[in-house]
């Protein structure tokens, strides 16, 4: 079973789903988490060596797999659509990035 369908057996096992935009928040929150340990880990900035607690990082990615569940939509098809995306802008480019 991969990691999507875990997720949303857990979601249905527990009656835990939640509109679109109640998991986009939720996951907003979960990523606010994560910036918060860079922010310490790093004395706001003035340091290196960023560190991330394992936990908030399940948590973010259980919050993004709930998200896709709740959307209808395959995390794996997504993920190849963006690798795609990534790798013709470094092929144009030569960078990753949107230039927006």
């Amino acid at each position: 079973m991969d990691e999507q369908a875990r997720v949303a057996a857990f979601l249905d096992e527990e009656n835990l789903h939640a509109p679109p935009a109640n998991r986009v928040l939720d996951l907003a929150s979960e990523v606010g988490e994560l910036a918060k340990n860079v922010n310490e880990s790093t004395d706001y900035g003035a340091g290196d060596g960023a560190d991330v607690d394992r936990d908030e990082l399940g948590d973010a990615l259980f919050c993004l797999l709930a998200l896709a569940d709740e959307l209808d939509y395959d995390a794996g098809a997504a993920l190849d659509e963006a690798l795609a995306k990534y790798e013709e802008r470094i092929a144009d480019s030569g960078s990753a990035g949107s230039g927006e």
